[in-house]
């Protein structure tokens, strides 16, 4: 699986810290055209993959779950440290879950949204996959 966790450049001094991140390849390997976060969430999120999306997640307040399935193999991450984010790729079925009441979730996307570019389901995202010879 090609998703992984990044840890973001942090300083710190007496007034606290400061964590950034950079785009163009420096800190994350993608470009950002789009920002957007989750926030006062009550249910279950993601539940999908996009087409032609590389995005990283980072848990910015609180915590969530995240799992991930590339056609596969599973992987899972405790979201919960705002100093690093998961990187998921392309083709990435991507659920989020046991969101903390106070939980906010940051997404850098590297595409604007089109939401005929992704699969909206397990049995479209693994015919997708088959259909394209990925797994």
């Amino acid at each position: 699986m090609k998703a992984k966790e990044i840890k973001f450049l942090s300083n710190l001094d007496s007034r606290g810290t400061l964590t950034s991140i950079e785009g163009d390849y420096i800190d994350i390997p993608i470009d950002i055209k789009r920002v957007f976060y989750m926030h006062h969430v009550t249910s279950d999120r993601g539940g999908h993959a996009h087409i032609d999306t590389d995005q990283v997640l980072i848990g910015i307040s609180g915590s969530f779950k995240l799992k991930l399935f590339d056609g596969k193999d599973t992987i899972e991450f405790v979201m919960d440290d705002c100093t690093k984010g998961v990187y998921v790729p392309r083709l990435i079925f991507t659920d989020m879950y046991d969101f903390t009441s106070d939980a906010v979730c940051l997404v850098l996307a590297n595409t604007h949204y089109d939401m005929g570019k992704s699969l909206r389901s397990m049995d479209a995202y693994m015919s997708y996959l088959k259909e394209h010879n990925l797994v």
